[in-house]
């Protein structure tokens, strides 16, 4: 009994990818604001007439969790989730969004000055 062996040509030796590190798809925190704005309230819930827990100066810092679009008579207003020195939402107007908390500071840094 003969055993043979064929040998194949392959093509060109494949190297895995390895894709670049890039932030998580899922994360916390959406971006950082900064309240451009003399000053704006914070609210419980996405609208006007609910409680104030608060209000941030122009230049605070703010986390933001999250975003919503909330229409009103034919009228959308822009709403944000911000974790700070309190947590609830504020309008989105008034507001400069940044990706990193870095950008933030430094845009913060500027308006106080």
């Amino acid at each position: 009994m003969a055993l043979l062996l064929y040998g194949c040509k392959r093509g060109p030796e494949e190297i895995p990818m390895i894709p670049p590190s890039t932030p998580p798809l899922s994360r916390s925190v959406i971006g950082y604001g900064v309240i451009s704005s003399s000053y704006t309230h914070v609210q419980n819930e996405p609208a006007p007439e609910s409680v104030s827990l608060g209000y941030l100066r122009r230049g605070s810092v703010a986390e933001i969790v999250e975003r919503r679009i909330i229409t009103r008579g034919g009228s959308g207003e822009a709403w944000i989730r911000v974790n700070g020195p309190y947590r609830g939402w504020i309008k989105e107007e008034g507001v400069q969004i940044y990706d990193n908390e870095a950008q933030a500071q430094t845009a913060s840094e500027s308006l106080s000055q």
